[in-house]
């Protein structure tokens, strides 16, 4: 029922006309956001988990019912759909790029249709997020970058299924303890402002904090840095050998300067164990202003621009049907184009290194290495699951084969080569004449249309 209302409407009238044949509908994202050199395909094993539980209970027809839209021969039809079909999806972690298949659904054309939304839905929120990721992950050159951005996520889904997609990419750990407890991820957290704010003074609140965790990470800027950092020093002082925090946390100001500063005091303190680490509105290219200008910090905190990939909120993702009844399909929207028929992506690797990628026809016996995989077969799982640990490491591996320049945070020169194979081309000029007949088969159109009227833009051949 998390689907679009034309969804079910369309599913009457192929119901009414006995539109049952199997339909092939490609899942991809049209083009890279603006200075993205690549995506990381992420939200697989939750399509799957949908797929293979999908039905409508007796309340959801009940409700469908009081629409007075639906045949009640249709509304019974439901109560017995269930999702029969195979899924070929490249594996959660994989680098794509614009026009190439993350997933693509065989099945009969109501199942491939009704679930449309859903997918989209999943694919288009774990891809933006994990992308988003990997590029303050680089940014951090291997230094560990926690979530924390539950609270300004958008919404209950979106606060669950981010860290997930974060550590995938490559993110440490999260704050989120639901998170932790669902997906087995790294928990991690500090202390917020209110802890320090509710004692009477910030020294009374580090030595609290600490007796009861001992090895914790203190927040210093309440007040002010650099008397924080210096209460923590005469807290150390006064414990001894019984001190044991970890690191200090800085979260507003000139974060550089105060790293520097909290540096030289903390080694001249003999405190060189305690490490520092950052937040506050931080992104990758405030992680990466902070490395090139020299501060030594340890670890970073990334919420809100992660957690909504602000800079990039959203991906023109599209879930279109490409062949039906065993016929190519394809449509020419301006701008909107697809390329027809099943599919497989094909990477070449020169030295260890990806070169290019070709979109090819489904049984091409290209001699390179084919990303779609079967992930279902007759509406069940190939093969267990991946483990969250086995995604994240697929995705160091996939991320560690991209060329060099692809890691630069503004757009690369040259992209990354996406070609069309020959014959896929050749498809695509036969299926787009055959469309252009279909549109005006039947109408008093006596000329035929123009280049102008009808040739949109094609997906780039490279």
């Amino acid at each position: 029922m998390l689907t679009d209302l034309y969804e079910l409407t369309m599913l009457e009238s192929y119901f009414a006309r006995g539109m049952n044949d199997i339909a092939v509908f490609d899942l991809f994202v049209r083009r890279l956001p603006r200075v993205r050199n690549y995506l990381v395909a992420c939200g697989l094993e939750d399509v799957l988990h949908f797929l293979e539980t999908f039905s409508f209970s007796t309340e959801h027809l009940s409700y469908l019912k009081t629409l007075n839209r639906f045949s009640d021969a249709f509304l019974d039809s439901l109560a017995q759909l269930h999702f029969t079909g195979d899924v070929y999806a490249v594996p959660e972690g994989t680098i794509v790029f614009a026009n190439e298949p993350i997933l693509e659904i065989v099945a009969p054309l109501p199942e491939a249709q009704i679930v449309e939304t859903f997918l989209i839905n999943q694919i288009h929120l774990q891809s933006l997020l994990a992308s988003k990721a990997a590029r303050v992950v680089t940014a951090a050159g291997g230094r560990p970058v926690i979530d924390y951005g539950l609270r300004r996520m958008h919404g209950a889904d979106a606060g669950l299924k981010a860290p997930r997609a974060f550590y995938i990419a490559g993110i440490a750990g999260t704050s989120n303890v639901l998170a932790g407890e669902m997906y087995g991820i790294p928990v991690s957290g500090t202390m917020a402002h209110s802890f320090v704010q509710a004692h009477d003074s910030e020294y009374a609140a580090f030595r609290d904090f600490v007796e009861t965790f001992p090895e914790s990470t203190l927040l210093v800027d309440t007040y002010d840095t650099i008397g924080g950092v210096q209460n923590l020093i005469r807290l150390a002082a006064e414990m001894g050998s019984a001190f044991r925090v970890s690191a200090i946390r800085l979260d507003s100001g000139d974060l550089a300067a105060l790293a520097r500063q909290s540096r030289q005091m903390l080694d001249d303190a003999g405190l060189s164990q305690v490490k520092i680490f950052a937040s506050g509105s931080l992104d990758e290219y405030a992680i990466e202003g902070l490395l090139e200008a020299g501060a030594p910090i340890n670890g970073f905190g990334v919420g809100t621009q992660m957690g909504t990939s602000a800079d990039a909120p959203s991906l023109d993702a599209a879930y279109k049907l490409v062949e039906y009844a065993g016929a190519p399909r394809m449509k020419l929207s301006a701008g909107k184009s697809v390329l027809p028929g099943r599919k497989q992506v094909f990477r070449t690797f020169r030295d260890g290194i990806a070169a290019h990628d070709v979109i090819a026809c489904f049984d091409e016996g290209l001699p390179d290495t084919p990303l779609l995989r079967p992930a279902m077969q007759a509406g069940r799982r190939t093969g267990a699951s991946p483990s969250l640990d086995e995604s994240r490491s697929h995705c160091i591996r996939s991320s560690g084969q991209l060329p060099q320049r692809l890691f630069s945070l503004e757009s690369a020169d040259p992209p990354y080569d996406v070609e069309v194979s020959g014959r896929l081309a050749a498809l695509e000029s036969e299926c787009r004449a055959r469309s252009i007949e279909r549109s005006f088969a039947g109408t008093n159109r006596l000329t035929w249309p123009t280049a102008q009227d009808t040739e949109p833009e094609s997906p780039p051949r490279s």
